[in-house]
């Protein structure tokens, strides 16, 4: 009986943080007018500009767990800005296997491909999605024009430090999943001429429209003036130099 009783606690508690943790990663806040014109495929989704016939354009990695439309809200004013934007969705949403990570780098190719008419790429992405934009630039370098990477700890294993093209780093002081130490911590592994860019209030989760996400710190600035800032390091990213 007793045996049962356990089996039957660890059961519940399984199924409420499954549920809690589906429920972080929730969007949420995403005003639909702002996916009109979007193309929504199974590999990822697609902000085309206002106007044709940009040839630089941005490819964004989702973080772990989160729907491509969470950054809708920040991307689309990339896209307001006259770049075409590709998010890239995570192949079982979490990309758990290194299969996984190679087959999202494949499905950046293939973004890529498909618009033939970008001839500058601008890769970045938020966690996760920044360590796939960290190995993407790792292992073809002459491939972007520039690196953003957001709201990772990331690279870690991969040195980077010889990169060919412009680094840009965005953190929040606030995020307890990519902390300050371990953003630090591997800071010889970028270029030294990295472009830092600190968000003072800001946290892990607020880079995206979803939920509080485990571990993470509680923000002191909203989250519009927290993608406020990513957007202007993105679009300094994007113009040629």
């Amino acid at each position: 009986m007793k045996r049962r009783t356990v089996r039957l606690l660890f059961l519940a508690w399984a199924l409420v943080s499954t549920g809690w943790l589906a429920n972080s990663f929730r969007t949420r806040g995403v005003d639909p007018a702002l996916l009109r014109g979007s193309v929504d495929a199974e590999e990822s989704l697609s902000l085309p500009p206002r106007a044709s016939g940009a040839t630089s354009g941005l490819l964004f990695f989702c973080g772990s767990g989160v729907a491509a439309e969470a950054y809708v809200p920040m991307l689309r004013q990339v896209a307001d800005a006259g770049y075409p934007v590709v998010i890239i969705k995570l192949p079982l949403r979490f990309a758990p296997l290194d299969s996984s990570k190679d087959e999202a780098l494949a499905r950046a190719h293939r973004a890529m491909a498909a618009h033939a008419d970008v001839r500058r790429w601008t890769i970045s992405g938020h966690s996760l999605g920044a360590a796939l934009a960290a190995r993407l630039a790792y292992q073809e370098p002459a491939l972007p024009a520039a690196l953003v990477l957001v709201g990772t700890t990331h690279p870690k294993q991969q040195d980077l430090s010889r990169l060919p093209f412009p680094v840009t780093k965005v953190f929040a002081s606030n995020d307890g999943v990519a902390r300050i130490g371990d953003v630090m911590h591997n800071k010889p592994l970028l270029p030294a001429q990295t472009r830092w860019v600190e968000i003072k209030g800001g946290n892990h989760s607020q880079f995206g429209h979803y939920g509080h996400q485990l571990l993470d710190g509680e923000a002191a600035i909203s989250r519009e003036a927290q993608q406020a800032v990513v957007v202007q390091a993105l679009l300094a990213a994007l113009k040629p130099s």
